[in-house]
């Protein structure tokens, strides 16, 4: 197995990568864990080997052993530059992780404002379900802390028009959820929107 692209990448040695693609190199080969160079680019924040990959015509949806493509981590990683890479060259907005969740999702949960904000004006679905029966909404409630960068984040999906009233499977709305932790900004935000 020839890793010598994905080292290139690793190491955001650029003049590297062109030398491999001139070379004959194949640009989406896989690693051991089904990693395209691009993918390996991605996961250490390499935006400039990203970019001569992605220019190069590597593919920004080709996802690993674990579901992951350079679209879907570096959406949820907050990684911006190489998000927006992956936007402007083709990124599948339907796409999906592991979890059955679109990069909104981990992005809202994990509290990436730019990188909330950039997906919502890309147009990725406001009000998709994963498998654990969670939206961007819910996941910005539950699994965060209720602190400022999460209430910009409820507040970015409310204005785009995210529904307030999709329930998790146990039918607990985001208002209940905010209202259990007594996130009071949140709660606000959504009464104000008109969460039931």
């Amino acid at each position: 197995m020839d890793t010598r692209l994905h080292n290139a990448a690793a190491a955001d040695d650029v003049a590297a990568i062109h030398r491999l693609l001139a070379s004959g190199a194949s640009i989406d080969t896989r690693d051991e864990s089904g990693a395209t160079a691009l993918l390996v680019a991605t996961h250490g924040d390499k935006v400039n080997a990203a970019r001569a990959l992605i220019e190069a015509g590597a593919d920004v949806n080709a996802k690993d052993d674990i579901q992951d493509s350079p679209y879907l981590y570096s959406g949820a990683r907050g990684h911006l530059e190489i998000l927006k890479l992956t936007l402007a060259h083709g990124a599948d907005l339907k796409s999906v992780n592991r979890y059955g969740g679109t990069a909104l999702i981990p992005a809202s949960e994990r509290g990436h404002v730019e990188t909330v904000d950039t997906l919502i004006k890309a147009g990725v679905n406001l009000d998709h379900v994963n498998r654990l029966g969670w939206t961007a909404l819910l996941e910005a409630i539950i699994l965060s802390d209720g602190g400022p960068r999460h209430v910009r984040i409820v507040e970015l999906l409310i204005n785009a028009g995210a529904n307030v009233n999709i329930a998790d499977h146990e039918g607990v709305t985001p208002l209940q959820h905010a209202r259990g932790r007594s996130y009071d900004k949140i709660e606000a935000l959504l009464e104000k929107a008109g969460a039931k």
